[in-house]
């Protein structure tokens, strides 16, 4: 194998740290993409930006901060987060330096369409190292087709130039596609083109006929269970180039990890939704950005604290949601590598109880049979890797009650001391300590 995906590597644990994704400018975007399940799509702009409060921000920074325990992630989303301006982000960053404690690791991540990113943006993400992501569904005429502006005009050479200036000042980034009619029969298209633009790191999105603010309707897909599939299978195929993937997929790194014995890093394929507090720019605090309707709304920052919110009973019930599977998702035996996916895709009854399975049950079942030895083998020369890794390094080995060295979190005996045995086996001796 000449590469593995980032998100493989060991010891990447998330912690149970708590995350903050905050909508920027709340729907107030730029363009006008008829899929977007959070603005009003092609609707008129307001004139006025609504833009986080000062006094709100530097609240909410300062309290993350003072229960950050060594490490606090931000997520910058919208609408079109950087409409905000670069002066806001500046005080962003400034309020996060006046309010660590000493040693605190900040990470700092933005979902951008890549139209309005310029030399300076590019400057000021390498700066403060920005994980910067950027919307791309594909080659100009499929991009085109629905990533438009308000008058129309497709933005493909706005967002490459964008990617142009990140680039030249080495700030990292990955690509966000959404799925939809216009490409969902195009894997090997899609795939090609992420190759010849140099795009290492991709995650797929299905898109959405739904809005977020209506997390109480089902939601409604732009492609089917076959279409996906379908897609899924083929992009796998391209993607293990013969048990050396090149580009780092979203999806086939969560099924990859945790077929290596560690968690998935997305939650979807985590037994639990994320911890994850979603803040509207007006202080409004939701438990996810699929579920910002009325009804799951936790608090608002004017009058309560993060503290108080994350201590609730409503975020604490809706940290549940997911555990609560239908009957087949119990008896299924690929629940491991999804845990019967979002519940925001399950059918529901009035209590909010799953009663069906995920929409995409289908393709990710057909998935993870067409992909699964593939998967499995690619699991095995990973973890041999880090093995001889940690051999080659001389590090101490944990005992055979440690959690093992591969991060996943169980006993050293019981997850990959037995492969090591047998590679030293393979080599002439045991040489396990």
């Amino acid at each position: 194998m000449t590469a593995l995906p980032i998100s493989a590597a060991p010891n990447a644990a998330t912690g149970g740290m708590l995350g903050l994704m905050w909508k920027t400018v709340s729907s107030d975007c730029n363009l006008a993409c008829d899929y977007c399940y959070y603005s009003a799509g092609s609707g008129p702009r307001s004139r006025k930006l609504h833009r986080i409060e000062s006094a709100l921000l530097e609240k909410v920074i300062r309290e993350y901060m003072q229960a950050s325990n060594g490490a606090v992630g931000f997520a910058w989303q919208g609408g079109e987060p950087l409409l905000a301006g670069l002066g806001f982000f500046e005080q962003v960053v400034a309020l996060q330096i006046r309010h660590a404690p000493p040693n605190t690791r900040i990470g700092n991540a933005v979902q951008t369409n890549g139209t309005l990113i310029t030399d300076r943006w590019a400057r000021f993400f390498r700066e403060y190292r920005f994980l910067v992501g950027v919307s791309v569904d594909g080659p100009r005429e499929v991009h085109d087709a629905r990533r438009v502006t308000r008058a129309g005009r497709g933005t493909f050479d706005l967002v490459m130039r964008g990617i142009g200036h990140l680039r030249r000042h080495d700030v990292d980034f990955n690509i966000l596609t959404v799925l939809h009619q216009g490409n969902i029969g195009r894997a090997d298209e899609l795939m090609a083109f992420y190759a010849r633009e140099g795009f290492h790191y991709v995650q797929f999105i299905p898109g959405m006929d739904f809005h977020a603010r209506q997390s109480d309707v089902p939601a409604r897909y732009l492609v089917t269970p076959e279409e996906y599939g379908d897609f899924l299978c083929r992009a796998f195929d391209i993607w293990f180039n013969d048990g050396a993937p090149r580009v780092s997929v979203r999806l086939f790194d969560d099924l990859l990890s945790v077929r290596a014995g560690r968690e998935a890093g997305s939650c979807k394929h985590r037994p639990g939704c994320g911890r994850t507090l979603v803040l509207e720019q007006n202080g409004d605090v939701y438990p996810c950005d699929f579920y910002m309707g009325p009804e799951r709304r936790l608090a608002n920052l004017d009058t309560a604290s993060l503290r108080e919110i994350v201590e609730g009973s409503a975020y604490r019930d809706f940290l549940q949601l997911k555990t609560r599977l239908p009957r087949a998702c119990r008896r299924c035996i690929h629940r491991d590598l999804c845990h019967g996916g979002c519940p925001r895709d399950r059918a529901r009854d009035e209590a909010g109880g799953a009663t069906g399975t995920d929409y995409f049950c289908a393709a990710h079942r057909r998935l993870f049979e067409y992909a699964g030895e593939r998967l499995a083998w690619l699991a095995r020369a990973m973890r041999t890797r880090w093995l001889i890794d940690h051999e080659r390094a001389g590090r101490k080995w944990p005992g055979r009650n440690d959690p093992c060295i591969c991060g996943g979190g169980a006993k050293f005996k019981r997850c990959c001391a037995p492969l090591w045995e047998e590679l030293c086996g393979s080599m002439g001796g045991a040489r396990l300590p």
